[in-house]
């Protein structure tokens, strides 16, 4: 939650670039602070865990790379969670790009995401909110 704000572009142009190498079709996305929602189009030649372990895999090394800060910062903690949630979208497409594109609204409406923590737990600073 801490980088969120200072790399979300990053981290689209990234993801986006992961998913035309392996023509993966990225239909939707949405950031929020702490987990990303992305509607694919696999390719059926991958499975859906082959991709998304090159996606989360893939994506924090290149985050890393290109922020050498958050290695220095945040390398000996855990950037990305192990898990993940997949649906088979089929008929529904529609209906879960209009999810994810409402998302982090919904999200701040429903005060899921006001939480702030008032002590950075790597450092120990306190935090300014903003």
């Amino acid at each position: 939650m801490v980088i969120y704000n200072k790399i979300k572009v990053d981290i689209g142009k990234i993801l986006r670039k992961l998913c035309d190498q392996k023509g993966v079709k990225m239909i939707e996305a949405e950031a929020c602070p702490d987990h990303i929602h992305i509607l694919l189009s696999i390719p059926p030649k991958y499975s859906v865990a082959e991709i998304m372990g090159y996606l989360k895999g893939k994506s924090s090394l290149m985050i890393f790379e290109r922020h050498a800060n958050l290695k220095y910062k945040y390398g000996n903690s855990r950037f990305r969670c192990r898990g993940y949630h997949v649906d088979i979208v089929g008929k529904n497409k529609k209906k879960i790009a209009e999810y994810i594109r409402n998302q982090l609204q919904e999200d701040i409406v429903c005060d899921q995401i006001s939480l702030f923590e008032t002590v950075d737990p790597f450092t120990g600073e306190k935090y300014k909110k903003k």
